[in-house]
């Protein structure tokens, strides 16, 4: 008997962060962990619609008319904006929370992004999902049609008896199996902004080239989704941007967790060098070197950011940074990347290791040589971060609300960055008001 054929509504839902702690980026990025999943649905056979309503600037009730009138057996939501911000301190559920409520309909309600991964029980609980996947979803979320639940990795729901089954594994992507992606009916014309440029206009698009990085930082959160680094094809990347050079795209984010790690990304830089097209990425400076900063250059990068973190050795050795150089090579690095590169930015964790006096010694010298730095900001505790660990423990039913008051209390302290809301409230009462 022929496997049954499944209908997969993927739908990335109209953001907003008012009252958030949000810091990333309001615009809207190619929603890439909900493409590489419909490649992966229709692949196996399924039926797959994707609607992204925040490219589209949909509402929860016109998005449900074309999610009802696909009738679907699984709705797909992420519990936060793009694989690009999935690492970073996340918003709160109160988005996946209306969304789900208002188109949820009949369909299995699946829930992928950080808080599935960090902690599932209480993210199907705050969203009345049914499933939530930990890890990455590309390949896991087909599966949920043809498999039993219990044998997909990463795969956590509640069953009829309302019992929870949680994974103990995690949805882990064979990167080298996702191919070019198919992008011609995504809606890539509407994509003005170039995420990380901030100046002239243009057309972007964000790619990934590889997932996952080598290093455990004690601040980042890598480890239930995206740890483990891997590459993908080269070609296969090239072909992704061929076609959207075709369709007028003149800047491409690389949203790699560190991009610069392995021999195959020069080949890929090279290949980016014969095209007309722009791109910006996020790395650590001690990846590069003069030779490579170079090939960075001609492979027309404009935007390069990059993690410093702290001003001293022994900053950076409390935040297990394992940097390779010393303060005044990295500093060497930023300004002779800034000499070929238009916009190089260095960012700066509050850290007790560094004085402030350095800090502002440091930042003036950079600043002089066209470097931008960040002001230090304190860290958030992510839930499944080693931070979050070495604080707490392991995240529990309030592991959200215990990272996210400690921030805040931070804050009081120090001040909010110019990056973000001036008055966030409190977690309980965003979530509340859903």
């Amino acid at each position: 008997m022929a496997p049954q054929r499944m209908k997969f509504a993927l739908v990335n839902p109209n953001w907003t962060f008012q009252g958030s702690t949000y810091f990333g980026c309001h615009d809207p990025h190619v929603p890439l962990e909900l493409l590489y999943a419909r490649d992966q649905i229709i692949g196996a056979g399924h039926e797959a619609l994707l609607i992204d309503a925040h490219i589209n600037g949909l509402s929860p009730e016109i998005t449900r008319r074309t999610v009802c009138a696909f009738s679907p057996d699984f709705l797909v939501i992420p519990t936060a904006p793009t694989y690009l911000f999935w690492r970073c301190p996340p918003p709160e559920l109160r988005v996946p929370q209306e969304w789900f409520a208002e188109i949820g309909g009949r369909a299995v309600k699946v829930a992928i992004g950080p808080h599935a991964s960090a902690t599932p029980a209480t993210t199907m609980r705050k969203t009345g999902c049914d499933v939530a996947l930990r890890g990455e979803p590309d390949f896991t979320l087909a599966e949920l049609g043809s498999k039993p639940w219990a044998e997909i990795d990463g795969c956590c729901y509640r069953d009829s008896d309302g019992i929870d089954h949680i994974s103990a594994n995690l949805g882990v992507a064979n990167m080298k199996e996702l191919r070019t992606l198919d992008l011609s009916d995504y809606p890539i014309e509407r994509h003005s902004h170039r995420h990380h440029v901030f100046h002239g206009s243009g057309r972007g698009a964000e790619l990934e080239f590889a997932r996952g990085c080598p290093w455990a930082c004690t601040f980042c959160n890598k480890t239930l989704f995206r740890n483990q680094y891997r590459e993908r094809d080269v070609n296969e990347v090239l072909g992704e941007v061929d076609a959207l050079i075709a369709r007028g795209v003149d800047y491409i984010y690389f949203i790699d967790e560190i991009f610069g790690v392995g021999k195959n990304v020069l080949r890929l830089l090279e290949g980016i060098a014969e095209r007309n097209i722009t791109i910006g990425l996020q790395t650590r400076i001690d990846l590069w070197n003069e030779e490579t900063l170079d090939l960075l250059g001609r492979a027309h990068c404009i935007s390069m950011e990059c993690g410093i973190e702290s001003v001293t050795d022994a900053g950076r050795d409390a935040l297990n940074k394992n940097c390779r150089i010393d303060t005044e090579r990295l500093s060497e690095l930023l300004i002779y990347a800034k000499q070929r590169i238009p916009w190089v930015q260095a960012n700066l964790i509050l850290n007790e290791q560094d004085d402030r006096d350095v800090i502002r010694a440091w930042q003036s010298r950079m600043k002089a040589n066209g470097v931008w730095v960040s002001e230090p900001v304190p860290m958030f505790a992510y839930p499944g971060s080693p931070l979050y660990a070495q604080t707490f423990g392991a995240p529990d039913d309030n592991a959200w609300e215990r990272a996210h008051a400690r921030y805040r209390s931070q804050f009081d302290q120090k001040g909010y960055s110019d990056i973000q809301e001036q008055q966030p409230a409190e977690l309980a009462a965003l979530e509340r008001a859903v």
